[in-house]
């Protein structure tokens, strides 16, 4: 609900019709479809109402897991490079606003999350598998998945890793390396009040990274990968719940101008029961 009214807000209020609101009313669609492919199946197990799924089913869940998932991850670091651009290089900052730049930016994360998603998730689906087929997971996590497959599934985790590698860490570097250059830009504005415009403006995003890129890059790629299942339990439900439900608190809850968009916005529905 939180995401689909921050989309809500950004479609009617021209006020936000800019290139980061434009970003983040995709990553709102990223994080609501994101969720909605695990959640649900994973509330019914929860509760009680059925803990079987189909290998149709786990294979649509896991496909639509990575592909939402690697979305994500290549739309924070280009978050991260139109937030670079705007406060570093002010005079580049005209290029970010033409329209057609930033939908290929946006189509851009999509495209190559839909095709390394896609190959990812058949090649983990055309192993054999052997019984009991019972994944040790809230969901068909990937992970989990490919613990019950009977053939060795080593050059699977070599994949995963090597996507990790360019789905986690060139946009973590990417961001790093840009924060740093806006903590060095901001550092040089003598005016305090600048000081503290720009980091409220620009905090919410490292918040963000740190807990997707972080949880990610620990279930994946660090030392922790392939670690005991309730670990992988807890690590999953950190960027399959909590990061998308935190993201409009995050991005929005502080933020001045999406504020006003919402009491527009109730402004208008006093003014329709009214009449």
């Amino acid at each position: 609900m939180g995401n689909a009214l921050v989309f809500l807000l950004i479609c009617l209020d021209y006020c936000l019709h800019s290139p980061m609101y434009f970003f983040l009313c995709h990553l709102s669609i990223v994080d609501i479809c994101y969720a909605s492919s695990n959640v649900p199946h994973m509330l019914r197990s929860l509760l009680g109402q059925g803990r079987t799924i189909s290998f149709a089913g786990c294979g649509a869940q896991i496909h639509l897991y990575l592909i939402f998932a690697l979305t994500e991850c290549v739309l924070l670091a280009v978050m991260s490079s139109v937030r670079y651009v705007a406060i570093c290089r002010p005079l580049r900052c005209a290029l970010i606003t033409i329209w057609r730049l930033c939908l290929t930016l946006a189509t851009v994360p999509w495209a190559l999350a839909f095709v390394f998603g896609t190959l990812r998730a058949s090649l983990a689906l055309h192993l054999p598998f052997c019984g009991p087929c019972e994944v040790v997971h809230f969901s068909c996590e990937i992970l989990a998945v490919l613990k019950l497959a009977c053939a060795a599934a080593s050059a699977d985790k070599v994949l995963i890793f090597a996507v990790c590698v360019c789905f986690f860490l060139f946009p973590l570097a990417l961001f790093l390396l840009s924060s740093l250059d806006i903590v060095a830009t901001v550092l040089c504005i003598r005016s305090a009040p600048g000081w503290h415009k720009t980091f409220s403006t620009c905090g919410s995003h490292p918040t963000m990274v740190g807990v997707f890129y972080g949880n990610a890059i620990f279930m994946y790629v660090g030392p922790g990968s392939g670690n005991s299942p309730g670990r992988e339990k807890v690590l999953s439900l950190f960027y399959s719940l909590v990061s998308p439900s935190v993201n409009p608190v995050i991005y929005s809850g502080r933020n001045k101008q999406v504020k006003e968009a919402l009491l527009k916005l109730q402004r208008r529905k006093r003014v329709f029961h009214s009449v």
